[in-house]
């Protein structure tokens, strides 16, 4: 089945951008026999907030992790603004890059997990400031004061001193967007960063998400159950099913009016009781 690339954003034309922040071009990804990616094809321009949505299985976690190269992809091209990820090309053929440039590019996509991933034995300041110390070779005091800004921005100010243990999960889900933005990507991956979460715990995280996509400067590509915030806060909404993109494009076409039987049929279990 043919994936057709994905549109240009509105907020891209007006930023007048010269090209994608993340290209996307045909890729493949297998697990034994099992291919889970089918030739993706998929272009999110800079500052785009792009929600990918789609049933279990339909390979929006591979995509997200392979653009992160945690998953390494078995064919096809990544590009993040425009340095290929994993790969170097030599004579038209894919051989794997050295660990310290995929280190390098991997710091430009920084990624939110289902878990908070947070260490455990570092207070939430710490936790925020350790890579861009240890990463980007930031002063101490830099990264502890720039911690301590972003800590405020996600709404945890009087939290720098306590340890994860100490949190609820929407508060540690919150410092890990702040240890995320820390590291001042170049683009944003969130993995259905919610579903952990108790469910009167889901709208604080979602709100500082909403807050990230408004300011326009974060590039975001956001897996996600949440049609409410898809609608509301992206430019653009893909739906994959069975590793490849089946639509995409306003979240107003594709979760108002979704063109595909696949969609409408995905769409009733987030519209009946």
């Amino acid at each position: 089945m043919a994936t057709a690339r994905t549109t240009t954003s509105p907020r891209e034309v007006a930023a007048g951008s010269s090209g994608p922040m993340v290209r996307i071009e045909n890729v493949h990804k297998r697990f034994g026999a099992l291919e889970v990616l089918k030739g993706v094809n998929l272009d999110v321009q800079s500052g785009e907030v792009v929600c990918i949505i789609g049933p279990s299985g339909s390979g929006k976690t591979t995509l997200l992790r392979c653009i992160n190269f945690l998953e390494t992809y078995d064919e096809g091209r990544i590009y993040v603004d425009n340095e290929l990820v994993g790969y170097a090309e030599r004579n038209g053929r894919l051989v794997p890059a050295r660990e310290k440039e995929i280190a390098r590019i991997r710091a430009e996509t920084a990624m939110v997990f289902q878990q908070f991933n947070l260490f455990p034995h570092m207070t939430a300041l710490r936790n925020v400031a350790f890579g861009p110390v240890k990463v980007r070779g930031v002063p101490k005091e830099q990264a502890e004061q720039r911690a301590r800004e972003l800590l405020a921005r996600v709404g945890l100010a009087e939290k720098a001193d306590a340890y994860p243990g100490q949190l609820s999960g929407g508060q540690q889900q919150r410092v890990a967007i702040a240890r995320a933005l820390a590291m001042e990507p170049k683009v944003m991956l969130f993995d259905e960063v919610t579903s952990a979460l108790d469910p009167e715990l889901v709208g604080e995280v979602l709100a500082v998400m909403q807050d990230l996509a408004a300011s326009h400067g974060v590039t975001m590509i956001v897996v996600t159950h949440e049609m409410m915030f898809a609608r509301e806060a992206a430019d653009r909404v893909v739906f994959m099913d069975g590793g490849v993109v089946v639509e995409h494009g306003p979240p107003d076409q594709v979760i108002g009016a979704p063109r595909s039987e696949r969609l409408r049929t995905f769409l009733r279990r987030f519209t009946t009781a």
